[in-house]
């Protein structure tokens, strides 16, 4: 009986020893560092400005993306995310701060806050940068082929031009389109009045057998492969689809547009909130910034990259608004309450 204990006990130690062993081999040196969880827009990844950070921390950075505003704040809702650093737009992150989702950003561990274009300063809905820093910005306007569109579009109507039926593309975004079409009726993007957004809806309604598709993440190719000919657009992307496709253009409607910037945050669930804030501080550091607007052409929140941007970037208005344009655009804000009414027409619009 104990020769038989004795035999079991060698094998449970050679067993464990074996397991600890595999275990041991079997583990990368990068599971053995902190990570970051990062989720952020479907097309601002750069595997390179993300290698450099885990390089120089000596950290693990995994990387999740989403492609609009309210699909991030359903998966960081189910409280089950584990992300670190999240990407929201202006007024989505004023509504995740104030439901209480976003932590509390420590500004002496991203000093180039001290950085920021002078206006993304003191925004309205985080005047101190409690929860969200500006990361890039742009406007929303039209992108067009002006091999076809010859006559450069000065409103939003445009967008309702049978001429162009089947061939133009709206943004795959709830805010953004009413925001247009209620711009278009003389209200602003932001009414809470219920009876202007059904108008909005009514208006969309009627433009709906216009349009190819709504899709926020592909309008730039389709653009360039003529399936489309007008759209509705951020304008980092047309900027983009201009180097593939010399005769697409943007413009700015006469009705004012839309002014956006992204912001950098940490989710008040984050295990890593000062690891956070370092990735925060590093990805608006002037050569980061300046590589990263580079790629994306979109403009850095850093007041400091534009100068040192080619002439050709400096002055796209896709990327860069004129300063008189600048001034008359509005910025999407946090409707509160009144977001049934947008989600509701949303709804009936998608399933008409």
């Amino acid at each position: 009986m104990n020769m038989l204990c004795q035999w079991a006990g060698i094998l449970i130690l050679l067993v464990a020893a074996g397991c600890s062993e595999s275990s041991t081999s079997s583990e990368s040196p990068s599971s053995q560092r902190p990570t970051l969880y990062y989720f952020t827009w479907s097309d601002y990844v750069d595997a390179g400005v993300v290698a450099k950070f885990e390089a120089t921390r000596g950290v693990r950075v995994v990387v999740d993306t989403f492609s609009s505003n309210e699909e991030l704040l359903a998966k960081v809702q189910t409280g089950m995310t584990g992300y670190d650093v999240v990407v929201p737009s202006d007024f989505m992150a004023g509504i995740m701060g104030r439901l209480g989702l976003l932590a509390e950003l420590d500004l002496e561990k991203i000093p180039h806050v001290q950085d920021l274009e002078l206006h993304l300063q003191q925004l309205s809905f985080d005047p101190t940068n409690r929860f969200a820093i500006p990361y890039l910005w742009g406007t929303v306007g039209m992108g067009y082929n002006s091999e076809v569109v010859t006559e450069p579009p000065t409103s939003w109507e445009a967008l309702w031009d049978p001429k162009f039926s089947g061939r133009i593309s709206m943004l795959n975004d709830e805010r953004e389109v009413f925001g247009l079409a209620l711009q278009s009726l003389g209200y602003s993007l932001n009414s809470v009045d219920p009876e202007a957004i059904q108008l909005a809806k009514h208006k969309l309604m009627k433009q709906k057998p216009l349009i190819k598709a709504y899709t926020s993440e592909q309008f730039d190719q389709l653009l360039v492969a003529g399936e489309v000919v007008l759209a509705h657009a951020w304008g980092g992307p047309i900027a983009r689809a201009m180097r593939e496709h010399p005769s697409i253009r943007y413009a700015l409607p006469h009705e004012g547009g839309m002014i956006w910037t992204d912001c950098l945050a940490v989710l008040a669930s984050s295990t890593q909130q000062a690891l956070a804030m370092d990735f925060i501080n590093f990805l608006l550091d002037e050569e980061v910034a300046l590589a990263t607007s580079q790629r994306l052409l979109f403009a850095s929140a850093n007041r400091h990259v534009r100068n040192r941007l080619p002439e050709e970037i400096r002055t796209n208005t896709a990327v860069y608004p004129p300063s008189e344009m600048l001034a008359r655009m509005e910025w999407l804000e946090d409707v509160q309450e009144a977001i049934r009414y947008y989600d509701r027409a949303w709804t009936e619009l998608k399933v008409h």
